[in-house]
């Protein structure tokens, strides 16, 4: 085989796994009422944008031929409350941040937005809580979800990704997004996603803290828990999602492979904050490469099966890459 490793025109030729920037969706973070685009300083090179400094990015990154972006509003810090509902307002931050991009980059760019409400909620949770404060209502959240869908979609979104593993969430946007005119709105479903300590930074991204320290664990998976990935997988497939998620991504090649390989829909993989700050930290030390440790991880969720690639290193791999 040593033959075959001789030169990188034959390592080329005999790869078995390639990164294009096709692979890649950019995630962006916009806020309500900024004046200027605010760094993120646990992820370097990331920003809280306004809907100017949006706009730029993302004709840049079309101009990079990046096919895609996430989208992930922030409200004013005095429009949060208890039911999330600048959230679902069809004249919110993320409808406006849908037309921003459109505005920017036409159709050159394939347009998600998150569907969650936790940044817009007041204890930081990801839906309504029940009537103990304590817990999640889970039934209560469902119509929240779809109205969200429902005025992202109005606004042009192409895919609407619900983030907050609430049971039936799939099939509650479907409902809402067929009833409303929208049957070609796609939905990728945050499938397998982990309560992970790897969500550090993009909870610093987002502005959110969950009131009384609390956590997410009571409804997002146990990172103890890998054939529970493929039960929840299933469930979101089988109420229409056109795509599924994992996330975290590197921590979980093991579920990515596992999910690759159940379901014949587009998977994508999320290489969330903390996997990025991790090479970006050791990089500012001069410790490692970091371009080149994000093109392996890439690399290496692509191997393990993702047909998508959501990752904060986007621009700097499509520049790279081209």
């Amino acid at each position: 085989m040593r033959r075959l490793r001789r030169t990188p025109a034959l390592r080329r030729l005999v790869a078995e796994t390639r990164v294009s920037v096709d692979d890649l969706v950019a995630p962006l973070f916009v806020a309500d009422g900024l004046d200027e685009p605010r760094p993120i300083p646990s992820l370097p090179g990331v920003f809280q944008h306004t809907l100017g400094s949006l706009r730029d990015e993302a004709a840049r990154l079309a101009g990079l031929g990046v096919p895609g972006v996430l989208l992930f509003g922030l409200p004013r810090p005095e429009d949060k409350d208890a039911t999330g509902s600048a959230g679902t307002d069809p004249q919110g931050i993320v409808p406006r941040a849908v037309a921003a991009v459109r505005d920017a980059a036409g159709d050159r760019l394939v347009v998600m937005t998150d569907c969650c409400l936790d940044e817009f909620t007041d204890h930081g949770h990801c839906g309504v809580l029940d009537a103990t404060g304590a817990d999640v209502d889970n039934d209560a959240t469902l119509p929240l979800y779809a109205a969200a869908a429902v005025s992202h979609a109005a606004a042009g979104a192409d895919i609407v990704a619900p983030s907050g593993m609430m049971d039936g969430q799939v099939a509650a946007i479907r409902s809402g997004l067929d009833g409303a005119g929208f049957a070609t709105t796609a939905i990728l479903a945050y499938a397998a996603k982990y309560a992970s300590a790897l969500y550090g930074p993009f909870r610093d991204a987002v502005d959110v803290t969950i009131a009384g320290g609390g956590d997410r664990c009571g409804y997002q998976q146990d990172p103890r828990n890998r054939r529970e990935a493929a039960v929840e997988v299933a469930l979101d497939v089988a109420e229409g999602a056109d795509m599924v998620m994992v996330k975290p991504a590197l921590s979980y090649l093991d579920v990515l492979a596992d999910v690759r390989a159940a379901v014949e829909v587009s998977v994508a993989a999320y290489h969330v904050s903390g996997e990025y700050a991790m090479v970006k930290a050791a990089a500012e030390r001069g410790w490692l490469d970091g371009t080149a440790v994000a093109l392996e991880h890439v690399t290496a969720i692509k191997r393990a099966g993702a047909d998508v690639v959501i990752t904060y290193f986007a621009a700097e791999l499509a520049e790279l890459l081209s």
